[in-house]
């Protein structure tokens, strides 16, 4: 007699559930895939850890540093931080500015002028102008050694500017009334519904000349001009390479081929160094990504790639739009 408490060896084994099986396959394939990708991650993880931590601060082989002052030119304290290092790093034999700008802020080209100044102190520096290096682009490129250019690039624009824009005629024609109370009467004046006159507008050309006055003087002193001569190239105006260099405002038509060339033979730079863009900083890992995933953002939304929007002084050549 068998007992019944064991399973009968003759009876067939029920039949399984079809479903059942897909199921459990399908859960034991996901999850190897999910420990693939895991492992992905992991890697990918590690290698951008790494990256972080290996060139340009792990390398040690002499270079000349590249920095680039490229589009609109505002404050930037990462820049600041990046010029400080290349003063400090004895690998780095020189540093080209490669400029190619229209100008900016005030504040950002007096920021670049400076830094680069102190940078000037410990390193060969030498400027090279693109197709634009003109307002506070071109108080950038005067603060080092030398300043080549382009025989048609575009440089000077000696000057700076503050723009109004009255809208009272548009916002009386919406019926848009505006109203405030202020602590004193140039309290953020000029309004936008009025025009610049009077007080406001003293107030504002005092600033402007403030600002104008300093940047004249840097030219005449780091251009070795008289004043006289300086203010009679600062009215704004923009010229060509060849122009520049007739009128002391650049050193010598060339570009990077050039410059190289001058911190061999002046500065005693081995021509056969290689030359590491240093500024702006390289992209890496999740920054990448996150950089690209923004871009298609805004051009889904239709929006500018580049959104600066500049406020107050600036010392800039505008130029307009492409039709």
């Amino acid at each position: 007699m068998t007992d019944p408490s064991q399973p009968d060896p003759f009876r067939p084994a029920p039949a399984r559930d079809p479903h059942g099986v897909i199921a459990a396959e399908t859960f034991r394939k996901s999850r190897g895939l999910w420990r693939v990708l895991a492992f992905i991650a992991i890697a990918i993880a590690i290698i951008v850890g790494l990256g972080r931590f290996a060139l340009p601060n792990g390398a040690h082989t002499d270079y000349v540093a590249r920095l680039v002052v490229d589009g609109t030119i505002s404050t930037d304290r990462a820049r600041l931080a990046s010029i400080a290092a290349l003063a400090e790093d004895d690998a780095v034999k020189a540093v080209i500015i490669a400029i190619n700008s229209p100008g900016g802020t005030t504040a950002g080209g007096e920021e670049l002028y400076q830094a680069l100044g102190r940078l000037r102190a410990a390193k060969p520096t030498v400027a090279v102008i693109g197709e634009l290096g003109a307002s506070a682009a071109y108080m950038t490129a005067i603060a080092t050694d030398r300043i080549f250019a382009r025989r048609l690039s575009i440089v000077g624009s000696i000057g700076v500017l503050y723009q109004h824009i009255n809208a009272g005629k548009l916002l009386d024609t919406i019926g848009v009334d505006l109203d405030k109370v202020a602590s004193g009467p140039l309290k953020a004046e000029p309004d936008i519904n009025e025009p610049m006159t009077g007080a406001p507008r003293a107030s504002i050309a005092a600033l402007v000349d403030d600002s104008f006055q300093w940047f004249v003087d840097i030219v005449a002193e780091r251009r070795g001009l008289s004043r006289a001569a300086t203010l009679a190239l600062a009215d704004g105006r923009i010229v060509t390479g060849r122009v520049g260099v007739q009128n002391g405002l650049i050193d010598a038509i060339g570009g990077e081929f050039e410059a190289r060339a001058w911190l061999a033979t002046a500065r005693d730079i081995p021509a056969d160094l290689e030359v590491k863009t240093v500024w702006p900083l390289p992209e890496q890992g999740f920054d990448l990504i996150g950089t690209f995933l923004n871009g298609q953002a805004r051009a889904v939304l239709g929006l500018s790639q580049s959104p600066i929007t500049l406020d107050g002084l600036v010392s800039l050549w505008q130029v307009g739009r492409a039709s």
